[in-house]
Parts: C-alpha cells; sequence; structure tokens
C-alpha cells in the first residue's frame, strides 16, 4: 500500500508512462484495487522462475522496474537487467534474518551481483541503509528520503470514510473506546485479560479488535465467546450495542477508518516475543494516542525518530498490568489522552513532509529520465 502515493505521483508527471502494478496475494489486491488510478494496468507478479520470470518479461516489456520493501527475486532481477530493464528498490528493508540468508558463503556473490543491478536503492531507514553496505550493494546508488509507510495518510477521503462509518461513531459516542490492531493469533489473550480489567473501572467501554489477518477473526470471536464475553463481527454485521463489550473488525481495508473513530490506538504484532511489530503511522496521522509493545522490528526506526520529535508521541508498553495502567490514565484523564493525540499527530506530520515528493523525485531522477512512451 506505501507505495500507491508513488504510482500516483507517476500517472500525474508522466502520462506518458504506462503503470503496471503487480502483488503476490488477493488479499493485497482486495485492499488496493480501490486506491489506484483507473488507468494502472493490475496483475500478479510471475514465480521467481526463469520461465515464468522470461515470460513475464517478454509480454511486458517494461523500461523500469520498481521493487518494494524486501522483494529481492534474483531470477527477476537479473533477468530484467539482462534485457535492459532499469531497475529500482524503494523503502528497501532486509530483516536481520534475511541479512544473515544473504550473507551466507553460498549466496553471498549471488547477493552482491543482484545489488549491483540497481540504479536506485532507497532505505526506509540509515540501519537499512547500512545492511544494504554490508551486502555490498553499491555506496553510489544509496539514497534516504524516509519511510514511505509515512507517506499513507493521502490515500483517503475523510470524508467517505465518515460516511462509511457514521452509524457506528454514533453508537460509540459516549462510550470509553479504545483499539487494538493488527494482533496477531496469542495477543487476544493479552488484550482481553487487559480490557476485562478495565471494565471493572469504566463499565461503559468498548474494545475494538482488529486480527492482522482477518481470517483468524472468526476464530478469536468464538474463543472470546466461549469466555462469555459479548462480541460483535463486523463481517457478520452484527448489531453493535451498548452491551458489547468488544467490537471485531475482521474485514479487509478498514483499518484507517477505525483508527478515525478511536482516541487510542494500540499497535499488535509486538506484545509477544518472535513478533516484529507492525505500522504506527497511520494511527499517529488520525490524532490517536499510540502505544506499542517492545518487538517492533525494524519499525524501530520509526518509533524512535517520533520520540525525538516528541517523547509523548509513541509509547512503548509490555503486556499485561503495564498497559492496563497506562490505558486507565488515558482514559481517565482527558488532559493526558489530548497531549498524547496531539504529539503523535504533530510527529507524524514533521516526519511524512515531503517523503513522496522525495521518493518520486529520486525515481524521476535515476530511473525515468530517459524513459520513453512505449
Amino acid at each position: 500500500m506505501c507505495v500507491v502515493p508513488v504510482i500516483k505521483r507517476c500517472v500525474e508527471q508522466r502520462p506518458d508512462v504506462t503503470v503496471l502494478m503487480t502483488t503476490t496475494t488477493t488479499s493485497a489486491f482486495e485492499v488496493i484495487k480501490t486506491l489506484l488510478p483507473s488507468d494502472v494496468i493490475y496483475q500478479f507478479a510471475p514465480v521467481d522462475t526463469p520461465a515464468a520470470v522470461n515470460s513475464f518479461l517478454g509480454y511486458w516489456k517494461p523500461y523500469a522496474l520498481v521493487l518494494v520493501e524486501s522483494e529481492l527475486w534474483p531470477n527477476l532481477v537479473l533477468g530484467a537487467s539482462a534485457n535492459g530493464v532499469m531497475l529500482a528498490l524503494i523503502n528497501a528493508r532486509m530483516s536481520i534474518k534475511s541479512l544473515n540468508n544473504w550473507s551466507k558463503p553460498v549466496v553471498r556473490l549471488l547477493t552482491a551481483l543482484m545489488l549491483s543491478k540497481f540504479s536506485l536503492i532507497l532505505p526506509l531507514s540509515n540501519i537499512q541503509a547500512i545492511h544494504f553496505q554490508l551486502l555490498q550493494a553499491p555506496p553510489s546508488v544509496i539514497n534516504f528520503c524516509g519511510d514511505l509507510k509515512l507517506g499513507t495518510e493521502e490515500l483517503f477521503n475523510v470524508s467517505k470514510i465518515m460516511r462509511n462509518t457514521e452509524d457506528i461513531k454514533e453508537k460509540i459516542a459516549n462510550r470509553c473506546v479504545w483499539m487494538a490492531s493488527s494482533i496477531h493469533k496469542g495477543e487476544e489473550e493479552v488484550m482481553l485479560g487487559v480490557h476485562r480489567a478495565l471494565m471493572q473501572k469504566h463499565p461503559n467501554i468498548l474494545a475494538i479488535f482488529v486480527p492482522r489477518h482477518p481470517n483468524i477473526g472468526l476464530e478469536i470471536a468464538h474463543d472470546l465467546k466461549q469466555k462469555g464475553i459479548n462480541v460483535a463481527l463486523r463481517s457478520r454485521s452484527d448489531s453493535l450495542t451498548s452491551e458489547t463489550s468488544i467490537y471485531m473488525v475482521d474485514t479487509l481495508g478498514e483499518l484507517r477508518q477505525f483508527y478515525s473513530l478511536t482516541p487510542i490506538a494500540v499497535i499488535g504484532g509486538s506484545f509477544l516475543p518472535g513478533l516484529t511489530g507492525h505500522n504506527i503511522s497511520e494511527a499517529a496521522a488520525a490524532g490517536c494516542a499510540v502505544l506499542t509493545g517492545q518487538h517492533v522490528g525494524h519499525f524501530s526506526h520509526m518509533v524512535m525518530a517520533m520520540q525525538r520529535l516528541n517523547p509523548l508521541s509513541i509509547l512503548q508498553v509490555g503486556g499485561g498490568m503495564e498497559l492496563e495502567e497506562i490505558l486507565d490514565k488515558l482514559l481517565s484523564k482527558s488532559e493526558v489522552l489530548e497531549a498524547r493525540r496531539m504529539a503523535a499527530k504533530q510527529a507524524f506530520h514533521a516526519l511524512s513532509s515531503g517523503v513522496i515528493e522525495n521518493v518520486w523525485t529520486l525515481l524521476q531522477h535515476h530511473i525515468f529520465r530517459n524513459a520513453i512512451i512505449r
């Protein structure tokens, strides 16, 4: 999703360039399809085998190939380069595990060869830039312009969002509301324990749970109902009443809408060992007080950057009692809650300013400057 604003810039600034976007899953397409300009072509990415890649390149004959984040496919990269295709890697990231794998003696030369084919690499942080340098990426092609995930705010039409959720907004207007977003299997137990404790202090409280993978929403909802929790499922159009304790949003593409409805966002994927966090910028952009766990992986650069701008913008907490105490304080003291909401939004805007334009400027200079109409 983070690349959609860049695609829009390309369509606006270079109408002579035809854009083909690929993803590897249908779920990704379901979320993105309504956000893409109408003249963007969509296809599934080819399997990274010589035959599939050669067929793909032979049919589409691209001028440039722009890969996003961790999409390093050797056959695609080397095949594209052999066909004279310009290569860029934007919002580039490399986890420690992937860094170790690509650094192994058996693939080290292949890694260096593959990265040498890129004309532009835009790491999402300075730490990621170091990772690519350790893998022998040419220093001359590495540039830094910020994390594209900070640029997703412009994707959403606020008036449309509010129309789609107006009924829910009315029903929760007089309740204490907090949201646990992008939660993984196992984290619902952490969030449920916290919510049950908060129910003793705030009888009118409502928690909005948004699973990272919508397909586990039914499973989590079933488990919660077995524990005697009043759960309403959005995917089943369950009625949201004053008795509803947890509202389960297990539908695709609605996370940003619900950030606009809740004053507090607890970002999941970060409260259990082995998890690596999720994007905090959407919640901050919506003006939520943002909490996250300790296991944030490559999102640590975003957390630290926002905390440097304003220590109140993002709070990292442990699960259980620590999370409960912080949520209770935010729900009980409006001045504390408002200070954190304002800090998150201000820090987000300070970091996101110019990111999309910077990425497009670098792509235009290094990749598209000599592109011709095809």
